[in-house]
């Protein structure tokens, strides 16, 4: 199979060359632009793969560099690490958006500058990696991305989400429970009102544009109402 010039910029900057040009190629084709009924004509399988090899590979780099950390700690950074953000802009580092493979109509919506579609790339092209070149190969291209930012992240405050629920756990409650209880506005720009709940307590609302900064706000709104958040607002 012919190499495009396109293929050969794309692994100069994952630092990996394909054995077989298929695997990226479908690592790169969002479920808009998938020809056939096939479970693997479009990326979302590659995705599920890379999303558990970067997380095992993030969760050894976090232990390397912060042998004294609490399993909490940890886990807070590898969340920063591992998340939809992080992902979408190493994404955008490689390119990926001038590669990805989009159907014209997604294309034309700003498909290519989406963080859920840079995202998922990432993890397929990972993927991808890990099924072509093995384990190493793919722990390769990750630290080369990774390492620095896991060295970067200063101490994590726990979100407002987590923290109320460490809080609530610590004091022998149950889990929060987050309800919407209310969505509005066109599908391109909706709101959300959203209700968090503990047993033995007030509920608390709150508001955003989606359903995770909803359920932030909520969280916040409790832990400001408590007391227990009243240092860290400013």
């Amino acid at each position: 199979m012919a190499r495009p010039h396109a293929h050969k910029e794309l692994e100069k900057a994952l630092g990996y060359r394909f054995k077989d040009l298929e695997l990226l190629r479908r690592a790169l084709t969002h479920s808009s632009a998938r020809k056939s009924e096939r479970s693997d004509a479009d990326n979302e399988r590659l995705e599920f793969l890379g999303d558990r090899v970067l997380g095992l590979v993030v969760a050894e780099l976090m232990l390397e560099a912060f042998p004294e950390a609490s399993e909490g700690e940890l886990a807070r950074r590898f969340n920063r690490l591992v998340q939809r953000e992080t992902c979408a802009e190493i994404a955008r580092e490689l390119s990926l958006h001038d590669h990805v493979i989009l159907a014209d109509s997604e294309a034309a919506a700003g498909g290519r500058q989406k963080d859920g579609i840079l995202a998922d790339a990432c993890e397929a092209v990972i993927g991808a990696v890990f099924l072509d070149g093995g384990f190493g190969k793919a722990r390769k291209l990750i630290a080369a991305r990774w390492t620095r930012r896991a060295e970067e992240v200063g101490p994590v405050i726990p979100d407002a989400k987590t923290a109320l629920q460490e809080w609530a756990q610590g004091r022998g409650l149950h889990i929060p429970r987050y309800c919407e209880i209310d969505r509005s506005g066109p599908a391109h720009a909706p709101h959300f009102q959203t209700e968090v709940r503990i047993d033995g307590l007030p509920p608390a609302s709150g508001s955003g544009p989606s359903k995770r900064a909803a359920e932030q706000a909520a969280a916040l709104a409790l832990l400001t109402r408590e007391g227990i958040w009243e240092h860290r607002n400013a």
